[in-house]
């Protein structure tokens, strides 16, 4: 669904896995447009196997997001992220393969996705980063590094591609950051979700040119190895170095240093009780207050 009908800010959310799913789900207490552009360099899992089976962008992500976006503890969504446990199915979430379903039977990617979108009714548009399967390749070391299993188990990385390097996105996402008033990147695994966004050439020129505040809502914790031993410094400078220059940073004071940030850093307590990840009413409060 494109859009909730709602007042407020047009935002847009890139990045994957969990965090972009917390992300997501923040954008409803306060957004009026959503927009969520997912890395489509998946290859592990489910995923994986869908997007070698058919050639599609992974789907995995995609649900989670459209989950996140969707009527909370709906049946459908309940549906979405039911994963078979035995048999030929075993290791596939329900809406992998509704997603797959729609996109083989009807030929359109984005179509399938407006259509599941429905299904959870999604308050908002979710759309893959490359409108073909990509791969992520890094350099770490000195050494390359493909596959994004194989860079989620690499320290020391400098730099991450796609791969083909002239993957196009869809006209969607596009689209959306042209009009964004607010844009999100994280949290999530900064090289193999945010930046696996970013990295793709397109999308990093639209970021540049788009006029929406850009923000990056940095992660309560290291992510051993990708960046282990990263203060929010670190993650700021990882964005710099692939051309994406953010206008705030926004961290838990209880999460990891701080360091010599060179952006505006904005703080606030956004972790649920354990610590372990991002409240979604919490990132909403400190998010609206960055709108503009």
């Amino acid at each position: 669904m494109t859009g909730s009908g709602r007042s407020g800010p047009r935002v847009v959310a890139l990045g994957g896995g969990h965090g972009l799913a917390a992300t997501l789900e923040a954008t409803r207490h306060y957004a009026g447009d959503v927009t969520a552009i997912v890395s489509g360099a998946d290859d592990g899992g489910s995923s994986g196997r869908l997007r070698d089976a058919f050639g599609i962008p992974p789907p995995g992500d995609l649900r989670r997001c459209l989950v996140a976006l969707g009527e909370p503890g709906s049946l459908w969504g309940r549906v979405f992220e039911h994963r078979f446990d035995a048999g030929e199915l075993e290791g596939h979430p329900v809406g992998n393969l509704i997603i797959a379903g729609l996109a083989t039977s009807t030929g359109n990617f984005i179509a399938a996705l407006e259509e599941a979108g429905r299904l959870v009714a999604a308050a908002g548009r979710v759309v893959p980063a490359t409108s073909t399967p990509v791969g992520l390749k890094a350099e770490a070391d000195g050494s390359p590094v493909e596959g994004q299993v194989a860079v989620a188990g690499t320290r020391h990385i400098s730099k991450v591609s796609i791969v083909p390097p002239d993957a196009e996105p869809p006209i969607e996402a596009l689209d959306a950051l042209s009009r964004a008033d607010q844009v999100v990147l994280g949290p999530g695994s900064l090289y193999t979700s945010v930046l696996a966004v970013v990295a793709v050439p397109a999308l990093r020129d639209a970021l540049a040119a788009s006029p929406a505040r850009k923000v990056y809502v940095c992660n309560l914790r290291h992510q051993v190895p990708e960046t282990e031993g990263y203060d929010v410094a670190a993650h700021v400078e990882a964005l710099s170095a692939h051309g994406l220059e953010i206008d705030v940073v926004l961290c838990d004071p209880r999460g990891m240093a701080r360091g010599d940030v060179a952006v505006t850093c904005v703080e606030a307590d956004m972790a649920r009780p354990d610590g372990v990840a991002h409240d979604p009413v919490k990132l909403a409060r400190a998010l609206s207050a960055l709108v503009g």
